[in-house]
């Protein structure tokens, strides 16, 4: 980590940046690798702290599941910390509050995890517990008709989130007719008629020692989280009925659209994608690299080139809380002026020229430029929110931006995508569970992790040369995939956003 305190530095420091960032990456703690007998791996990163986080990674998610059982993972999520055969829902919190620690679980396309987050002292019990969890659930038939209505009031309140809406259609038109279209909630049939028997099936399917990865970070000793691995985590199978192993089918990409037209929605919420790299494969780093130089922006970061006249009329349309935030600041200015005294410019340049375009023109309310991969394939594009009458400015010019990529993208601009990368990824490692997420996934994803060291040289190895390459392989003159939910009049044809995906040129 990048802040690591030195050893024999006054406890009343730690926190403060000690070392220089060259000297953070070296000085890392190795993650330790270990197979047990029945193919579970547990890998561990002893960063010294006081407290860890330890956690079950297990390589099962939506991607897995077909029509008639999409959504089970999710369900299971839910029925995970409810009762085991040993423990009451109420004796197992109990438990876990007697620890001062915190249990949590998520599920996505390919993975699931139960992880903890508790003090070094206790990581025996949390091993413990874990275990317990994700092999003996109870399944109790009571829990899970309760369950049932908590699952689909949540299926309710995601129609409200409409980022989370609009990229899920866009796995649903990209991946279409393919295990990668489905939603990690899955539909509301699943969560009515799910039932004790399809929750069995499942975890006897899935929940294979070799598609385990017992992770933990902070203050752990791997010999003893290995021996507690044995001791608890031995009797996990790693047989198949009938030696059947599921195998993933790969899942084709298909550019098309899908238009969710709503004009009594205030904004639209636009995205556009083509297919990027697996998770394994070398051009992923440049892709990351593409996205840093594209960036994001939001309505409330501020930046780019505009009188106060034009800020003020965009906050009016927006919030009133971001309204008195500008003329809190222009009241700054103008002391700043009377008194001689020098601050940083207000609202001025953005590093992004398609963010300093999008504020300079008022084009949209916030974009970010995404990536998802998988273990095959992947997801490359620009998700975007915008009034109604900007949408086809600021889809033109976010092609533009992928387009300047693939022909005209220059040492700068790449630098500074490098640095806010490295930045990016060092930041997200702030604390043991964001590094025990890490481990888990890399190693299912890797069969290692893949240490800061390595990601950084694989960073600097990014030109300009090689950005243009790896990004006219993906891009240019791809079909992309396109989704818009709201008043979306505007969006463009797709067979003329289709057109823009190359440049006519000698």
């Amino acid at each position: 980590k990048m802040s690591r305190p030195a050893q024999n530095k006054p406890s009343g420091l730690r926190g403060q940046a000690s070392v220089s960032y060259a000297q953070s990456l070296l000085g890392a703690p190795e993650t330790q690798l270990t197979a047990l007998d029945n193919g579970l791996r547990v890998a561990s990163e002893d960063t010294g702290h006081a407290t860890c986080t330890v956690g079950l990674w297990i390589g099962a998610g939506s991607r897995y599941e077909n029509e008639r059982n999409n959504g089970t993972g999710f369900f299971l999520e839910h029925m995970a910390f409810k009762g085991t055969k040993k423990h009451t829902q109420t004796a197992l919190e109990q438990q876990v509050e007697s620890m001062g620690a915190h249990l949590s679980a998520y599920t996505s396309r390919e993975h699931t995890a139960y992880y903890m987050k508790t003090l070094a002292k206790d990581l025996p019990k949390a091993v413990e517990l874990l275990s317990e969890v994700v092999q003996s659930c109870s399944l109790n038939e009571a829990e899970i008709e309760q369950q049932r209505g908590v699952v689909l009031r949540e299926l309710e309140e995601v129609e409200s989130n409409l980022q989370e809406v609009c990229l899920d259609l866009l796995h649903a038109t990209a991946y279409q007719g393919t295990p990668l279209g489905q939603s990690v909630m899955g539909p509301s049939s699943t969560a009515r008629n799910l039932t004790r028997q399809d929750l069995v099936e499942y975890i006897n399917i899935h929940y294979k020692a070799p598609r385990m990865v017992l992770a933990a970070a902070g203050g752990v000793n791997h010999e003893e989280l290995v021996g507690l691995a044995k001791s608890h985590m031995s009797g996990v199978s790693f047989e198949y009925e009938g030696d059947v192993v599921p195998v993933l089918s790969p899942c084709r990409f298909t550019g098309s659209d899908i238009r969710m037209r709503d004009d009594a929605l205030p904004l639209a919420h636009v995205a556009i994608a083509v297919e990027g790299a697996s998770a394994s494969s070398p051009d992923i780093v440049p892709l990351m690299v593409a996205n840093a130089v594209i960036g994001s922006y939001d309505l409330t970061y501020g930046g780019g080139k505009v009188s106060n006249d034009g800020i003020v009329s965009l906050l009016h349309s927006s919030t009133p809380h971001l309204l008195a935030a500008w003329r809190f600041w222009d009241a700054v200015e103008n002391f700043r002026v009377a008194t001689n005294l020098f601050f940083p410019p207000l609202m001025q340049h953005l590093s992004s020229r398609l963010a300093r375009i999008a504020v300079e023109d008022k084009l949209c309310h916030s974009f970010q430029a995404f990536s998802s991969s998988y273990s095959d394939t992947g997801l490359l594009g620009i998700y975007f929110v915008s009034d109604k009458h900007h949408i086809d400015d600021m889809m033109h010019w976010s092609q533009n931006a992928w387009m300047n990529l693939c022909t005209t993208v220059t040492e700068s601009d790449v630098a500074r995508g490098r640095n806010a990368l490295k930045a990016s990824l060092v930041g997200q490692l702030n604390g043991t569970t964001p590094i025990c997420d890490e481990i888990g996934r890399h190693v299912l994803n890797y069969g290692r992790r893949v240490p800061l060291a390595e990601w950084n040289a694989r960073i600097d190895a990014v030109t300009p040369s090689v950005l243009r390459d790896v990004c006219s392989k993906y891009i240019y003159d791809k079909c992309p995939a396109v989704v818009g939910v709201g008043p979306i009049e505007q969006l463009t044809d797709y067979n003329r956003i289709r057109s823009a995906m190359y440049w006519l040129r000698f």
